[in-house]
C-alpha cells in the first residue's frame, strides 16, 4: 500500500477546495480516519456513490493525501466507475450536499440516488 501526493492532474478522483474542507471539517470531529470512496450496485439505474469515514483503507485502494488532515482511499474495484469523478460541495437553497461530477454517467434516475455508465 502505497500514499501518493495530491496531484489534480493525475488524480483518479478530483476534490474541489470546497468538498476538501468539508472533509477537514468532518475529520476534525473524527480524528485518526480518511475519506473513502468506492460505489455499489443500488437503485433502478445501476450504482451508488458510497463515502465513509474509515480507519483504514481495504487491500487495494488507491491512497492520495490531499493535505496535512485529509487522505482520500478510492476503492480499486470503483475505478472503471469513478474515474475522472470531481467531487464538489454545493450549496441549494439553506441545504449543501456532496455533488459528484462523473464524466462515465449515461443515465440518472429521477431521484438522483443511483446512475448507469456507458
Amino acid at each position: 500500500m502505497t500514499v501518493q501526493a495530491f496531484d489534480p492532474t493525475s488524480q483518479v478522483v478530483t476534490v474541489t477546495p470546497a468538498a476538501l474542507e468539508h472533509f477537514r471539517r468532518q475529520l476534525a470531529r473524527e480524528p485518526g480516519k480518511a475519506v473513502r470512496l468506492s460505489v455499489k450496485k443500488s437503485g433502478c439505474t445501476g450504482f451508488m456513490y458510497v463515502i465513509d469515514l474509515v480507519e483504514e483503507g481495504v487491500e487495494g485502494d488507491l491512497h492520495y493525501q490531499l493535505d496535512d488532515q485529509v487522505e482520500l482511499l478510492v476503492d480499486s474495484g470503483s475505478l472503471h466507475v469513478l474515474s475522472g469523478t470531481e467531487i464538489d460541495l454545493v450549496n441549494e437553497g439553506i441545504n449543501r450536499q456532496i455533488r459528484f461530477i462523473n464524466p462515465n454517467v449515461k443515465d440518472q434516475c429521477g431521484c438522483g440516488e443511483s446512475f448507469s455508465v456507458s
